[in-house]
């Protein structure tokens, strides 16, 4: 069977070089092989298959059945590795916390153990009728959070 570090180890050597980086990889037992890459600067497809065409040369075909998938995480899938949120500093998210509170707001900084978001509410002005927006940010620690995405803007 096709080991995960295997693939992975070919993965962020590739990517090393061409200022891209890693977010996930799986091999199945059937051999189907996923792996997800990312750049600061965006993924083209060409190199996606770049890095297809380098992986799957490295596999011996006569050995192994094996087939390959080299994409982009897609919007609907969360923030998996550190890069990703520094990549997103200055978009709005969704952050999921492991004691089930969500957070909604602008990703503001991103260090090595926490994320900082900042949420933007109305709140009612006490003895009147008139309302005032009240920022806050929230210190999020990586250990703390179940699920991050970014949220889609139409705008």
């Amino acid at each position: 069977m096709i080991q995960t570090a295997y693939i992975r180890e070919m993965a962020e050597s590739f990517l090393a070089e061409h200022d891209g980086f890693l977010v996930d990889c799986t091999v199945s037992e059937g051999s189907d092989i996923r792996v997800w890459v990312d750049a600061d600067a965006g993924m083209p497809i060409v190199k996606c298959m770049e890095l297809s065409r380098h992986i799957a040369g490295q596999i011996d075909g006569e050995r192994y059945d094996f087939s390959l998938q080299v994409s982009t995480p897609g919007l609907d899938q969360g923030l998996k590795v550190h890069r990703q949120y520094l990549k997103n500093v200055g978009r709005e998210v969704e952050v999921q916390l492991l004691d089930g509170h969500r957070v909604e707001g602008l990703l503001e900084k991103v260090d090595e153990a926490v994320i900082v978001v900042k949420t933007r509410v109305k709140e009612r002005i006490e003895g009147r009728k008139a309302t005032h927006w009240v920022e806050t940010e929230h210190d999020i620690k990586f250990v703390d959070i179940a699920l991050t995405k970014v949220k889609i803007s139409f705008k």
